[in-house]
């Protein structure tokens, strides 16, 4: 209902997770590891999408969650299993 908010989202989007200084695939990484401390769960999945596509292991998928609980406590803990789950439906494993 609102596509200019839309059209000015994307374009924050597109612009926060073009590589420069750091990958796209870091930045999707970091992006993943803010959803799960702020505990969105449309986000996690989103990132979670983008972030297998970009080639993220289970390996560094673990690491992130590690990170996430670090900084959002116990209900990072739980919604870390939710990008956990989301990577095993998203992904091959």
């Amino acid at each position: 209902g609102n596509p200019d908010l839309m059209k000015g989202f994307a374009a924050l989007s597109g612009a926060a997770t073009k590589a420069g200084a750091l990958d796209e695939k870091t930045k999707e990484l970091l992006a993943l590891a803010i959803a799960i401390a702020i505990r969105c769960d449309d986000c996690i999945a989103f990132h979670t999408q983008a972030s297998i596509r970009l080639g993220m292991t289970k390996e560094e998928l673990e690491e992130l969650v590690g990170v996430a609980v670090m900084m959002g406590g116990g209900p990072s803990l739980m919604y870390g299993s939710h990008a956990v789950a989301a990577f095993k439906e998203f992904s091959e494993e």
